[in-house]
């Protein structure tokens, strides 16, 4: 017996409107004058019944809108009748309609297909400002059914996810591997029960113990003291602990990589074969202290001070005013037994600007040592299995030889001497150095949103609620809105992932004394994005699991607690992403280096011009699909974004300077506009990479996923800031609605891959240990 489509459930005239209805309600709310266009249209047609009207009155009532059984029952009526209406996904929602009439069983007589019948349901169309060729692409778009068939969780995926995480592992997979492993000994499993942070704290620092004997500590050092001298190796293994525990993977940061890091990339080589090997074992617990209470972020002020007397050949280390201690410093409230001190290098009555002292903390038996106090800094939102704590220096004496003395020198005598004349750029190369830290830490705070995202996504296709009635409900994965939540944010961390592991590799491959300045621009613009995308996506993956994602067995919620520092240390998101804006400002002087910055007007005047004035009318106003997922197209929208927002910023600042305005305070001004500057630039960044990565795969159904990836990205975007495009004329609103249908088509041909997508992170079960994505 042949299979009866719903539509024949329905009259021809409301199957004639279903589409109108489906597409109005799925956007949230009918206008007035889309309402009063489309009853009007409505009482004039002679197809419809008085019956029919009566019911489409009813459904077009703002005030009462349909309930979710009418909803779901258009959804399905469209859906499978649009199996029987060829090219249903060609036809604007009009030509869908008067197609779904026929299909309910009417012949020509009913008046639906006459041409005026035709034109009122295109004036029906055009009231409801919908891009109807792509409304009705995502309309009748085929998703994983709800209706009893295979779950697609337990479904075989699509690809093998090995190939996708081979990609994503890179050159370092055979290190990930190796700590993965490692992580699901029994050694690391993880307490049942939240412990206090005491306990916790012991707990982590035997991990960290058990990781040192691995060797992995000494990754980042050199060769001449048991290490590898692999920085990119050190940021994977880093990158992998997070995985499994962030308070392990930021005391393995602090220990290694701040406070030994700072010993390689600061100080001489007496210094690393002297301290470097028991920095490496844990012999030796370090801190970084750097941050002082009063001052922050702001380095070049710090108020702690190193004296130096030449008639003892010490340096004198204090703290001159209660509030200039230093703060939040990992490791000081129990296990540090010394500390790099950025402090003021003062000689008689010189002060030679910040530089990094070793300075002793507590003996061997972990008392703390005379002139030093430390207090803790108790318990945080997060992290509790680091002991941060504030420290205090009363006048505290070090030998002249605990000067990490790479680029400054002091003589017994009490002479100053560095290879670096500008007392500018030594503060600035010295603090590049350390850019190796920012880099792990965007890449700890991804790896955190991707455990987030595994399990949200894992949980959301086999989680099922609702479904159409006397039919099992379907997974909440299906849903659009859940689509939406989750999987740009796995778009956006495959992106990120290609973005962070390129920038690894170069900065392991920058010989040492180069100019690190673009590459430390582009550590802070990817640190402050993927440190957001992880606070962001966490949080969403949190909410997206609802009460078990509360759970704590779940993990999120110590996920969530765990990662929303890493928008805050290792340099304030606002603050690193207003330093790209600077450096993007001065790089755009070089461009010009023959001609004045500020009297560039002219010059950026012309090239905002041509730039606003590339995309033609008929360019702005395309819908294609292919046009859509065009990566030439997303290219070219990043980077007139970019481009456009560092000409409009060095205007701005041009015109209060012009005013009279101090250059700080001009600063200020403009550091909303700044801010989406430097933004756009670590977008376009992340794309670039991203593109590079799928141009570079082999043909075949992975580069297919990763292209889908790659423009769901894109356009996620694009979608997101759409009001600066229009503003900008680079799109007109036709196409702003037709890159959110694109979207919502995207996410429908990417779902049946979701699970294999995140699988392709690579997360053991045994380190994700949360019930409702391993169960």
């Amino acid at each position: 017996m042949t299979e009866q489509p719903p539509a024949s459930e329905v009259s021809h005239g409301i199957a004639s409107v279903l589409p109108f209805l489906y597409i109005a309600w799925a956007d949230g709310l009918l206008a007035p004058s889309q309402v009063a266009v489309i009853r009007e249209q409505i009482e004039r047609q002679a197809w419809l019944s008085e019956a029919d009207k009566a019911t489409l009155r009813g459904w077009l009532d703002p005030t009462a809108p349909p309930s979710a059984t009418d909803y779901y029952r258009w959804v399905r009526a469209i859906k499978q009748a649009a199996r029987h209406v060829p090219d249903a996904a060609d036809k604007s929602l009009a030509e869908l309609g008067a197609a779904l009439a026929e299909v309910a069983g009417v012949g020509p007589e009913s008046g639906v297909a006459t041409p005026e019948a035709c034109e009122a349901l295109a004036e029906m169309e055009a009231a409801l400002g919908i891009v109807g060729r792509e409304a009705v692409r995502e309309l009748v778009e085929t998703r994983p059914p709800g209706d009893g068939a295979a779950d697609p969780a337990v479904l075989a995926p699509p690809f093998d996810p090995a190939a996708l995480q081979a990609l994503l592992d890179g050159d370092k997979a055979d290190l990930r591997a190796r700590v993965r492993l490692l992580l699901q000994d029994p050694v690391f499993a993880y307490p049942e029960e939240p412990l206090d942070k005491e306990a916790h704290r012991e707990l982590v620092f035997r991990w960290l113990t058990h990781l040192a004997d691995q060797g992995l500590g000494a990754l980042a050092y050199p060769e001449s003291v048991g290490g590898e001298g692999d920085i990119a190796a050190f940021i994977a293994v880093f990158e992998e602990l997070c995985h499994h525990d962030l308070s392990l993977a930021v005391k393995f940061g602090v220990q290694f990589g701040l406070f030994g890091g700072s010993i390689n990339q600061l100080g001489s080589q007496r210094h690393r074969q002297h301290y470097l090997p028991a920095v490496a074992s844990v012999e030796l617990p370090g801190c970084f202290a750097m941050t002082e209470k009063r001052h922050g972020s702001n380095v070049r002020d710090l108020q702690t001070t190193a004296t130096y007397h030449p008639e003892t050949g010490e340096f004198v280390v204090h703290t001159p005013h209660e509030e200039d201690h230093k703060e939040w410093i990992g490791n000081a409230a129990a296990h540090g037994r010394m500390a790099t001190v950025f402090a003021q290098l003062v000689i008689g009555d010189q002060h030679y600007g910040v530089h990094a002292f070793l300075v002793p903390l507590r003996s061997d038996d972990g008392a703390v040592l005379p002139g030093v106090r430390i207090e803790d800094s108790g318990y945080k939102l997060g992290l509790n299995g680091v002991d941060n704590g504030r420290i205090w220096f009363d006048h505290v004496r070090i030998p002249r030889e605990n000067l990490l003395d790479r680029f400054a020198e002091v003589s017994p005598e009490g002479e100053y001497a560095s290879p670096i004349p500008s007392s500018s750029k030594r503060f600035f190369t010295m603090l590049g150095t350390l850019v190796g830290g920012r880099i792990a830490v965007a890449s700890g705070g991804l790896a955190a949103s991707k455990n987030a995202l595994t399990i949200a996504v894992r949980y959301g296709a086999r989680r099922r609620q609702f479904g159409p009635k006397d039919r099992p409900e379907v997974p909440i994965l299906d849903y659009l809105s859940h689509q939406r939540r989750l999987l740009p944010y796995v778009a956006a961390a495959y992106g990120l992932t290609f973005a962070l592991h390129d920038l690894a590799g170069r900065f392991q491959a920058t010989p040492a004394g180069a100019d690190l300045r673009a590459i430390e621009a582009e550590a802070a613009a990817l640190k402050a994005l993927a440190t957001r995308h992880a606070s962001d996506s966490i949080q969403e993956s949190r909410e997206a699991c609802g009460g078990e994602g509360y759970r704590y067995a779940n993990r999120l919620a110590r996920l969530r607690a765990d990662a929303d520092i890493f928008t805050t240390f290792e340099g304030d998101n606002t603050v690193l992403l207003l330093q790209v804006a600077k450096s993007l400002l001065s790089g755009y002087k070089e461009e010009f280096e023959n001609l004045d910055f500020f009297g560039l007007l002219g010059k950026l005047r012309e090239r905002v011009e041509v730039r606003i004035g590339e995309p033609n009318p008929l360019q702005r106003r395309r819908t294609g699909e292919a046009h859509l997922l065009d990566s030439a197209l997303h290219a070219d929208l990043f980077e007139s974004r970019e481009r456009d927002l560092l000409v409009s910023a060095a205007r701005r600042l041009k015109g209060r300077l012009d005013a009279g305005e101090d250059s700080f305070d001009a600063f200020i001004d403009v550091q909303d506009h700044l801010l989406t500057l430097a933004r756009a630039h670590a977008e376009r960044v992340v794309l670039d990479r991203f593109q590079a990565a799928v141009n570079d795969a082999a043909e075949g159904v992975v580069k297919e996923r990763l292209e889908r990836l790659c423009a769901l990205y894109a356009l996620w975007i694009l979608e997101r800031d759409r009001g600066w495009f229009l503003e900008q004329h680079y799109i007109d609103a036709p196409k702003a609605k037709a890159i959110r249908a694109e979207v919502n088509a995207l996410l429908g041909r990417l779902r049946p891959d979701a699970v294999a997508l995140v699988d392709a992170f690579g997360i053991p079960d045994a380190l994700l240990a949360a019930p409702i994505a391993v169960a």
